[in-house]
């Protein structure tokens, strides 16, 4: 029994040390786990920031191409202007606002900008904004009859809804009395 008694300390004491050998393994991939992490954590808030600085100078010069064009706009605007002052002929003036629109309307048809068309339309609140209401017989009610202000949309959704004037049926006594005019 002596001799198993020894033997069993000495086989302990081989486990505890492989044990020990294996957690001080262990512990070392553990804190190389936690290295790598903290420089990946480090690499994404590097390239958060970076990706935020590149977002913000986009935001901040998105914009360029069209104020290019427009300024050749105003560019156009002020020859007429010019042009106007130093001629006696209005319709000088007049063609060069003309071709000044006419650019300024492909400008804008570029960054996908275009008119909304209402005139004899059904009235559409998402669309329109009607100003008045003027009673006509023959014409279906709530029709757009005439355009205040032209409406935009960029890219299918409205930037600027059209004013317009829509035709409601005329109310009984207004029918009355168009009847006795006539």
């Amino acid at each position: 029994m002596g001799e198993e008694q020894k033997q069993q300390p000495e086989e302990e004491k081989a486990k505890i040390e492989t044990l020990a050998h294996t957690l001080d393994e262990e512990k070392k991939r553990s804190e190389e786990y936690l290295t790598r992490l903290k420089y990946a954590q480090a690499d994404f808030e590097n390239l958060k920031k970076r990706s935020d600085r590149q977002l913000e100078e986009v935001k901040k010069y998105c914009n360029e191409r069209l104020i290019v064009e427009l300024l050749e706009v105003v560019d156009e605007l002020e020859m007429a202007i010019k042009s106007g002052r130093s001629s006696k002929s209005t319709d000088v003036v007049t063609q060069g606002v003309e071709m000044t629109l006419k650019k300024l309307r492909k400008v804008l048809e570029k960054e996908g900008v275009s008119p909304i068309e209402c005139l004899g339309k059904p009235f559409d609140p998402s669309k329109h904004n009607a100003v008045a209401k003027i009673e006509k017989a023959g014409v279906e009610d709530c029709t757009v009859i005439e355009e205040v202000r032209k409406g935009y949309t960029m890219r299918e959704r409205v930037i600027r809804p059209s004013i317009v004037k829509i035709v409601v049926k005329p109310s009984s006594k207004t029918q009355e009395e168009m009847n006795q005019n006539e």
